[in-house]
């Protein structure tokens, strides 16, 4: 397809057309990048705007999860050089979500490893959320695993308005990644998110291993699924993990997908999350190929980018954060 076909296919989704399974959509694979990435930018000024959604996350429990997920420096099941400590507590984890919300951030998230947190870990979660929301404006958001309806319902009670769990690649591809849960089991753990009233952000990590028609596939479920945010994480390999040799992506690579993810989602928010160090100017180039949010923060000393330079990065493209 080229450039007159895919501005033609933006002003088409502009209009109100969506794509779904049921479409060719193998055109993505080798479409003109330069065209691809004008349109995807096109839909997003004209259905989401100049608005950069900047979101913040704490690593609240790190280490020791008993899943077998192939890229995960986390896994009990590999052996790498990652943090190990239990759940912090409520003074560290509401300082942090202060001192986010002074610097501009408006989502702040608690990340747990684990395939879902203790009983007793669940309650001092609870506990801690409830003071994050009655101390401080920023809005609230948990990545805790597989949750039940009931542990869904309390946490969006404590004032979580947003539940993060990726779906991390495609259907055909999940098995290749991870055995100790099953795609299926991701998809009944967002369902039952959305059902307690909560918001979902998932989304998927590229590069490891997987087919242009894999992330083709996840762009769609994603789609299907009716999420409201979707990070994209292109995999930097972790020593000690099965996936520590995998090649790394190029920059079109990445840029192709945040692209294809706008014209198969476009009316969320695409964003731009781990990986960044992989592209020039800490992804710069994304933001004009269709995406628009980020997680940022102070600890992202991978990709050496802060929420300020974030921030002035942005404003720097016109955009408003």
């Amino acid at each position: 397809m080229d450039t007159i076909d895919l501005q033609k296919l933006a002003d088409d989704i502009i209009a109100g057309r969506r794509l779904t399974r049921e479409d060719d959509l193998s055109f993505f694979i080798d479409a003109d990048l330069t065209g691809l990435c004008s349109g995807a930018d096109r839909i997003r000024a004209a259905l989401v705007g100049d608005f950069v959604n900047l979101c913040t996350i704490i690593n609240g429990k790190s280490g020791k999860c008993g899943e077998n997920c192939k890229f995960c420096a986390q896994s009990a099941h590999h052996h790498t050089s990652c943090d190990i400590y239990d759940l912090l507590d409520a003074d560290t984890i509401l300082a942090a979500a202060k001192s986010n919300e002074s610097e501009g951030v408006r989502r702040f998230s608690i990340v747990d490893s684990g395939h879902g947190p203790s009983d007793a870990d669940f309650e001092k979660i609870i506990d801690i959320c409830e003071r994050v929301h009655r101390e401080c404006t920023i809005k609230l958001c948990v990545s805790l695993g597989f949750m039940t309806d009931e542990q869904f319902r309390r946490l969006a009670a404590a004032g979580v308005t947003r539940i993060h769990n990726n779906i991390e690649t495609s259907r055909r591809y999940f098995p290749h990644i991870c055995t100790t849960h099953t795609f299926d089991d991701k998809l009944a753990n967002i369902r039952r998110a959305k059902a307690a009233g909560l918001e979902v952000c998932s989304g998927c990590i590229i590069g490891m291993g997987e087919t242009p028609e894999d992330r083709i596939d996840i762009a769609v479920t994603l789609s299907e699924l009716g999420v409201v945010s979707i990070p994209i994480n292109s995999l930097m390999p972790i020593p000690g993990t099965p996936l520590e040799h995998q090649r790394r992506l190029t920059e079109d690579e990445i840029l192709r997908c945040v692209a294809t993810f706008r014209y198969i989602n476009p009316e969320i928010d695409i964003r731009l999350a781990g990986g960044r160090a992989l592209m020039s100017d800490n992804g710069i180039r994304t933001f004009t190929s269709g995406a628009s949010a980020s997680i940022t923060g102070n600890m992202l000393t991978t990709s050496g980018s802060t929420i300020q330079s974030d921030m002035a990065m942005l404003k720097g493209l016109g955009r408003k954060v």
